[in-house]
């Protein structure tokens, strides 16, 4: 079969001819319908050496992942051939009390060790090809009915992701309060419409780019703001009446972590959701009184269930782009020159 292979650390991707899997005792192999790409594999591309990170190179990218069961190993009983499915992206035990609540990012032994691999696409074959052996059927979640597995695909991480991030503060999304999304790509907006089809706040969303912004104000922002903009603290302030009581920075630098705090009203949430890599100094004086300041991980297998419902009834719709996997290489051409709105899905 044709993949998208990462060669080795800080390499360009290539599409190659691979063995197709075949499944073992628990195992479900999938004909990949669509499979997204993510900024996260960009990194994997170009930030890391040989030792950074404990897995071993050469593997299969591809984190976000939908399609329909192909074939099943002994003792699979949950999921049937030809069903369509969604693949949870982290691996865990299934044994430890995180995989207990179905969340695997956060288990203490991820596929028997970190030295092996933390999910499909993060350190063994991921989806970014025609076929995807997934190594325990508890990682797959169906697909509601009459919903397209491709559009499925982006939602197990751009939706997974900003859903259990707005759920860690939906307490304080209530009538008139105000949350400031900053960053309006893959995973920003996607969280717009998360909080704006399950909550009442109200939302300010910040980008640099204009298509970016475009599409946050497709999304249903309420205020689009230009990030760039030298007082764009001051103009969020004004648009919220002082400071919101939720900020998520899905871009991760340092400039945008600062806008961030500098958005926060006392007593607020700020979650740190991008992986740009900045930081923010933290004393008694910044941020504001009592903000709760995270960074966060995915989310919850449940949680993924409920992203896939909300498409489902067409609460929630991934933009994005389809490319075939004879062109994937052009998908991370775009990306990696920021003409992508929205998401890349690779559909074999």
């Amino acid at each position: 079969m044709k993949a998208v292979q990462l060669p080795n650390w800080k390499s360009e991707p290539r599409l190659i001819e691979v063995p197709d899997p075949t499944p073992g005792p628990g195992q479900v192999v999938l004909k990949i319908a669509g499979a997204g790409l993510c900024h996260s594999d960009m990194h994997l591309l170009h930030d890391f050496e040989e030792g950074m990170l404990p897995w071993h190179v050469p593997f299969i990218l591809g984190h976000e992942n939908a399609g329909y069961v192909h074939a099943v190993g002994e003792g699979v009983t949950s999921v049937s051939i030809g069903q369509p499915v969604a693949v949870y992206g982290p691996w865990g035990c299934g044994r430890c009390e995180a995989c207990g609540r179905g969340q695997d990012t956060y288990c203490i032994d991820p596929l028997g060790g970190y030295d092996k691999a933390f999910g499909g696409g993060l350190g063994t074959d991921g989806g970014q090809a025609e076929y995807m052996l997934v190594p325990d059927a508890r990682s797959l979640v169906p697909i509601p009915e009459g919903m397209d597995p491709v559009a499925a695909a982006p939602l197990t991480d751009a939706g997974l992701t900003p859903y259990h991030a707005i759920a860690l503060s939906r307490s304080k999304m209530v009538p008139g309060s105000n949350v400031v999304v900053i960053g309006a790509g893959g995973l920003g907006h996607m969280g717009i419409q998360i909080i704006k089809a399950t909550t009442a706040a109200n939302v300010v969303a910040v980008d640099v780019k204009p298509a970016a912004r475009e599409l946050a104000a497709k999304s249903g922002a309420d205020t689009v703001l230009d990030g760039s903009a030298e007082d764009i603290v001051a103009q969020i302030k004004d648009a919220t009446g002082g400071g919101a009581e939720v900020v998520i920075d899905f871009v991760g630098i340092d400039s945008t972590m600062a806008t961030a705090v500098g958005s926060c009203k006392y007593q607020s949430d700020m979650t740190l959701v991008g992986v740009g890599g900045g930081s923010f100094p933290f004393n008694l004086y910044a941020p504001p009184y009592e903000t709760a300041m995270r960074s966060i991980y995915w989310g919850t297998r449940k949680e993924l269930a409920e992203v896939l419902n909300l498409a489902a009834r067409g609460l929630i719709t991934p933009e994005y782009t389809t490319y075939s996997l004879d062109n994937a290489l052009d998908a991370y051409a775009a990306m990696a020159a920021g003409e992508l709105t929205g998401r890349a899905v690779i559909t074999p």
